[in-house]
C-alpha cells in the first residue's frame, strides 16, 4: 500500500504556488522589456538624451517591489483581518488627499495624484485597502448576507463612500468601475443573490448613463466621455481629435501581423500613439510581437487567473478565500478591460495593463497585493520527489497527477 504523503497547513512553512509566482515573474520581466521599448522614443523627446528615463525608474519599482514580497511573504494573511475598518477609513483619506493643497496634483487635467515624496495615484492603495475591508466584513457577516437589506445594499452602503469620492472628486469612473465590479464578484462567491446585481446593474448603468449625458449637455463636464464613446462607434469620424489614440493602435496592431515586425522596431511609438508606455502599451506589444506574442500575454494572465481560483478554492478559510478571489478580480479585469480598449471592443476608459504598463507605484502595490495570495494558502508535500514518483507508479497518471496538485 503506498504511504500517503503528509501535508502540512502551518503559515510558518507553507511553501508557495510556483506555478502563480513564475507567472507573475514573466509578466514581470516581460513588462519591463516593453516599457523600454515602448518608452524610449517619448523619454527621447522630453529629455533629450535619456531613452532609459521610463524604464529605469520601471526597474527601481520593481526591484523594491521583489524586495517588498520578500518582507510581506513572513506576514500571516490573517492578520489583515484585524485591521480591516482600519483599512476602509484609510482608503477614504488616502482618496481625499488630492484636494490637500500642496499634496494633491493634477496630471494630464485629472485630479488623482497625491505627492509625498514619491508620486501616486492613491486608487491604487484604495483598491487593496477595500479588497481588504469587503473580505473581512463579508466572512464575518457571512450567515447574515440574506433577503436584498442585508445580503446587498447593507454590504454597499459603505462603498457609496469611496466610490462617490472617485467619481465625484477625481473623476475617475474607471477606477470606480473595477472596485465596484470587484467587490460584487466577492459578495457574488459569498453567496448574494445574483438578481439583485443584475436589476441594480441594468438600473445603475441607465441612470448613470443619462445623468452623464444631461450633465455634459447642460454644464459640459465629462463631455470627453461623450466624445470616447462616439469615438468608439466610430473614430474615423473626428481622427484628428477623439478618434486619434484608438486610430493610432488599431495601426499598430494590424502592422504586427503574425509576428510582428520585431521588438523595438515599433513605428506607432514615435509620437503617434501618446504615452505609448501607458494604457496603449498592448498595442506596442502588438505591433512589435505580433499575434503570437499578444496570445503569449494573453495565456499568462489566463495563467494567473486561473490560478488565482484555484488558489481561493483551497483557501483554509473564508477571509482568505475572499482575499484571493479579490487580488485575481482586480488583476483580470483591469487586463481584460485594457485589452478591450485598445483593440476598440469597448470605449477608451484610461485603464492601466498590470505588469505592463508604466507606473511605478502601481507596480509595486501590485506585487504586493499578489504576494499576499501565494503563499498563504498552498500546502506542500514533505518529499516532492517521492510524491512525483508515487504519482507516476499509479494507474491513470494524468488525472491522478492533476487531482493531487491540483
Amino acid at each position: 500500500m503506498t504511504k500517503k504523503v503528509k501535508l502540512k497547513t502551518n503559515f510558518g512553512k507553507n511553501s508557495f504556488d510556483f506555478l502563480l509566482c513564475i507567472t507573475v515573474l514573466l509578466l514581470l520581466g516581460t513588462g519591463l522589456i516593453m516599457v523600454l521599448s515602448a518608452s524610449s522614443p517619448s523619454a527621447l523627446a522630453e529629455t533629450g538624451n535619456d531613452s532609459y528615463l521610463y524604464f529605469r525608474k520601471q526597474g527601481i519599482f520593481a526591484g523594491i517591489g521583489i524586495i517588498a514580497m520578500l518582507f510581506i511573504s513572513k506576514i500571516d494573511y490573517r492578520k489583515y483581518k484585524n485591521f480591516y475598518k482600519i483599512a476602509y477609513w484609510g482608503s477614504v483619506c488616502l482618496l481625499l488627499l488630492v484636494l490637500v493643497p500642496g499634496i494633491g496634483k493634477s496630471v494630464n487635467g485629472a485630479k488623482r495624484w497625491v505627492s509625498l515624496g514619491i508620486q501616486f495615484q492613491p486608487s491604487e492603495l484604495a483598491k487593496i485597502g477595500l479588497i481588504v475591508y469587503y473580505a473581512a466584513y463579508l466572512s464575518i457577516n457571512k450567515k447574515n448576507l440574506k433577503g436584498i437589506w442585508n445580503g446587498f445594499l447593507k454590504p454597499l452602503i459603505p462603498l457609496a463612500i469611496p466610490i462617490g469620492i472617485l467619481f465625484g472628486v477625481q473623476d475617475h469612473l474607471s477606477a470606480s468601475i473595477v472596485i465596484i465590479a470587484v467587490v460584487s464578484i466577492m459578495m457574488l462567491i459569498i453567496g448574494c443573490k445574483l438578481r439583485y446585481f443584475l436589476t441594480a446593474g441594468v438600473l445603475g448603468a441607465s441612470a448613470i448613463g443619462f445623468g452623464m449625458l444631461t450633465l455634459a449637455k447642460a454644464t459640459g463636464k465629462g463631455s470627453f466621455r461623450i466624445a470616447r464613446l462616439t469615438s468608439f462607434l466610430n473614430p474615423w469620424q473626428d481622427a484628428q481629435g477623439s478618434g486619434w489614440q484608438i486610430i493610432q493602435s488599431l495601426y499598430a496592431i494590424g502592422s504586427g501581423g503574425l509576428f510582428g515586425v520585431g521588438l523595438g522596431e515599433s513605428k506607432q511609438k514615435y509620437l503617434y500613439i501618446s504615452e505609448p508606455h501607458n494604457d496603449f502599451i498592448f498595442a506596442v506589444i502588438a505591433e512589435e510581437l505580433g499575434f503570437i506574442g499578444c496570445l503569449l500575454v494573453i495565456t499568462l494572465f489566463a495563467i494567473f487567473i486561473w490560478r488565482g481560483i484555484v488558489i481561493a478554492m483551497k483557501a483554509p478559510d473564508t477571509f482568505g478565500s475572499l482575499l484571493a478571489v479579490g487580488i485575481t478580480s482586480l488583476i483580470g479585469l483591469q487586463a481584460i478591460i485594457n485589452i478591450a480598449v485598445v483593440t476598440s471592443s469597448m470605449p477608451v476608459t484610461g485603464m492601466a495593463l498590470p505588469f505592463f504598463s508604466y507606473g511605478g507605484t502601481s507596480l509595486l502595490i501590485l506585487l504586493c497585493g499578489v504576494r499576499c495570495i501565494i503563499k498563504y494558502i498552498e500546502v506542500y508535500k514533505e518529499n516532492l520527489i517521492n510524491f512525483a514518483k508515487q504519482c507516476i507508479c499509479r494507474a491513470g497518471f494524468f488525472p491522478n497527477l492533476i487531482k493531487n496538485i491540483y
